[in-house]
């Protein structure tokens, strides 16, 4: 190990005189630790990155020291380190008589350490201490850099905590790098996991997007250009926003990873959301607040509409199988569907951004390697005669990340919206146009700026490390809302085949997808289809089929196909209601089941006729209906508020009554038993839409409901022995006057239930759902082939 000390660096570059100034102005020394130092990462990216922190901070107060740890013994490591370090380079704009000087004294201080036990991270602490001791320094803080594979990380920050943590009023950073989860729930307990030993400000999750130069100046340009933007950033004037990351390669030699991952885990759930939140997002007042600026970003998250299994469309590259099979060792049956190739549509449920589509791409394998987000403006003026003329062509702003055919990050405006003010210090404009188009424009046309200085994104967020620039990172709040945001349409297509492309140009078209509504699919039909899995059961193996479940009609068939099926049934029976009386009575139940139902009426049934539909609801959780447990809730964020129902045709149960909840002097309960008989002929719904839960109780009606006291009620306060206990519901008498009673069911979880239920009597007070009897309506279930055949 070589010898050091921590200022000779530092007397050598500034000289005796500054030596002295820099000794009364000392701004503690900085103990920099790279957990995994000899990998393909720290090789690549994080010594270069360091070693350019350290030559912009030499001369501004602190003093360094470099740890290299792996799990290596010492020879081993200490080789690998000094070949990777012999590698160092200075930025072009660094003299080299100053570059060898720094290359120099960066050596000098940078040793390596074997960190595998908590013994090995306490004499790493001890070292520090004793060194600083030496040299008469105050310790800044110390920074760790995590460059090991995420199932490390807790059992590393424990031997931190325990070992090696600094004093109290010295800062300690540690830097994680991705992935953070494959879904909500790992991700939820990695957080949980690393809480046990590091506080959140103490922990920076990498995302190197965040440190490309072009996103890193997207909130910068948006702020200077307010003027110009705010009035145009919105639904009125922008088509869509498209925000993309195509790649040459494919994933030989990652496959252990990639198999278990997929493009919208590896790519699209951090990479490509992170750049839609910048695009997007609020610009907060004071922009200097990192605090202010992530917590936009969650704003935003909550602001993003569900995502569906139609909202995306997926591919895997032909040669991706066989590249599984011999990588990990599969048998030649094995047929892995992880996708690599997927375009999804995202949607902002705001007033600024609603209805607008965001299309997100990636892939690998495809015609050429570029990272982009586009801003299409919609253009209303129509060209009669001069259609080269330039407000008839498409006014465009472009954040054009990387590669391509333009090969730097730069800004592009369409000159036909406006001139942008210049972006912050470091950036031109450029002026001299090479012979290149960018979305069948030349240069020429647009406005462009490029950074004077390109800038490895790890340089530029191991900047951003050290100056605690914590918007820089993603914090834990924001992670677990990306993945709660991403998870449902992951678990949805977790058993789609997808759409087979031979790769390169020779996917021509076979890739392109178009909106549908707020859904995607291919344009083109697949020429060629993975098969699926021999002795399997795919999605088309059974065809949507009726039958009889406990003596009533049923309709069986995959969730998918079921829903659009009941979906087409409510409405035709709508429009039948509506020719009838001029007026359609639909009751809803709460629960889960009705969401997909929701979805789709919003997605595909425009006729649908709200206008002359009355929105009751089965039953109502004694919660604020503005609280998530409501019922109400529920329908109002997956219904409600996609379509156009008259204010006065919605009929929420009124469980808070007098400031109070479900209080049965209040009469919440007889209330709306009085609004149903005046708005309802005869109090008989048109449609009730049914649930059944796991214990077979249906609306808020339980095992052990007194139904004799509720039997001369329409409406009534019962207990459940789930929390929140108290509920209000629809009776058996008010559901069995109805027209149309449809039960929905769905999961391989009712499965048990549904079993049971086929075998059992009529019993209400033992399976509250066998107390459906319609007196002269319809009863039919809708039942899925998970929850019917397990």
């Amino acid at each position: 190990m070589i010898p050091w000390k921590a200022l000779s660096g530092l007397l050598l570059l500034v000289g005796s005189l500054q030596q002295q100034t820099w000794a009364k102005e000392s701004k503690g020394h900085v103990s920099v630790v790279i957990v995994g130092a000899t990998g393909d990462l720290a090789r690549k990216y994080l010594w270069q990155g360091f070693f350019q922190l350290y030559g912009e901070q030499v001369s501004s107060g602190h003093s360094f020291s470099f740890y290299g740890a792996a799990l290596s013994e010492p020879e081993k490591g200490n080789l690998a380190m000094s070949e990777i370090l012999k590698g160092l380079a200075c930025p072009a704009d660094v003299a080299p008589e100053r570059c060898a000087l720094l290359k120099d004294q960066f050596l000098k201080l940078s040793q390596y350490r074997q960190l595998q036990t908590a013994e090995h991270y306490a004499a790493l602490s001890a070292e520090i201490r004793e060194q600083l001791k030496q040299e008469g320094l105050v310790e800044a803080g110390r920074l760790f850099y995590l460059s090991v594979p995420p199932f490390s990380y807790a059992d590393i920050a424990e031997k931190i905590n325990s070992s090696c943590r600094p004093d109290p009023e010295v800062w300690l950073r540690v830097v994680l790098e991705k992935p953070f989860g494959h879904d909500y729930e790992s991700a939820l307990q990695l957080s949980k996991d690393l809480k046990k030993f590091l506080k959140e400000e103490e922990m920076y999750r990498i995302d190197h997007y965040l440190g490309k130069q072009a996103v890193t100046q997207i909130l910068p340009f948006r702020h200077e250009n307010r003027k110009f933007l705010d009035p145009i950033w919105n639904k009125h004037h922008i088509e869509r926003v498209e925000i993309v990351m195509k790649e040459t390669v494919d994933a030989k030699g990652r496959t252990h990873f990639y198999n278990q991952y997929g493009v919208i885990r590896d790519v699209i759930q951090n990479h490509l959301t992170e750049i839609l939140t910048h695009v997007a997002m609020e610009i907060p007042v004071n922009r200097s607040s990192s605090e202010e600026i992530l917590k936009s970003k969650l704003k935003l998250f909550g602001s993003l509409q569900r995502l569906a299994k139609g909202s995306a469309v997926i591919g895997q590259y032909q040669a991706y199988n066989s590249e599984v099979t011999v990588e990990l060792n599969k048998t030649a049956d094995y047929i892995s569907i992880t996708p690599t190739f997927a375009g999804v549509a995202v949607y902002i449920e705001n007033s600024q951004w609603d209805g607008i589509p965001f299309i997100l791409t990636s892939g690998k394998a495809l015609d050429e390697r570029v990272s982009y987000a586009r801003v299409l403006f919609r253009n209303q003026v129509f060209c009669t005669q001069n259609i080269v003329s330039v407000h008839c062509k498409p006014k465009q702003i472009i954040f054009h990340i990387g590669q391509g055919n333009l090969k730097y990050p730069a800004f592009l405006v369409s000159k036909n919206l406006f001139k942008p003010q210049l972006p912050l210090s470091g950036w031109k404009e450029v002026t001299e146009y090479t012979n290149v188009s960018l979305f069948g424009q030349p240069l020429s046309e647009y406005y462009v700026y490029t950074p004077v200085a390109q800038m490895d994104p790890y340089a530029v967020l191991i900047s951003h490390i050290f100056q605690a620039k914590r918007d820089s990172f993603v914090s834990a709040e924001n992670l677990l809302a990306s993945w709660n945001f991403w998870t449902p349409l992951l678990d949805g297509i977790s058993h789609e085949y997808p759409r087979a492309y031979p790769g390169g140009v020779d996917n021509a078209n076979l890739l392109d997808f178009e909106l549908q509504g707020n859904e995607v699919s291919f344009v083109h039909e697949a020429v060629v289809l993975l098969s699926p899995v021999q002795g399997g059961a795919s999605s088309e193996s059974f065809q949507i089929t009726q039958g009889k479940y406990r003596t009533n009609e049923m309709v069986t068939a995959w969730a998918e196909e079921l829903v659009s099926r009941l979906a087409s049934d409510l409405h035709m029976a709508a429009e039948e209601a509506v020719k009838r009386s001029g007026q359609f009575h639909l009751a809803l139940s709460g629960g889960s089941s009705p969401i997909a139902l929701f979805q789709r009426l919003v997605l595909h049934h425009y006729t649908f006729p709200w206008k002359e539909t009355h929105l009751w609801m089965v039953d109502e959780r004694c919660v604020s209906l503005t609280e998530r447990g409501s019922n109400f809730r529920n329908l109002h964020d997956n219904l409600l508020q996609h379509i156009k129902v008259p204010y006065f045709n919605i009929h929420p149960m009124p469980v808070l009554v007098n400031q109070r909840l479900c209080v049965e002097e209040d009469g919440g309960a007889e209330s709306y038993e009085k609004e149903m008989s005046r708005l309802i002929n005869g109090t008989s719904f048109d449609w009730v839409l049914l649930g059944v839960g796991d214990d077979g109780h249906t609306a808020s009606l339980f095992r052990g409901c007194k139904l004799d006291v509720l039997e001369n009620k329409l409406v009534a306060l019962t207990e459940s022995p789930f929390k929140p206990h108290q509920r209000m519901s629809l009776t058996f008498s008010a559901i069995n006057k109805a027209k149309n009673i449809r039960v929905l069911v769905l999961g391989k979880g009712k499965h048990e239930m549904i079993t049971q239920l086929s075998r059992v009597k009529d019993d209400p007070k033992k399976w509250p759902i066998t107390g459906v009897k319609p007196s002269n309506g319809k009863l039919v279930w809708y039942i899925d082939y998970e929850a019917l055949l397990g």
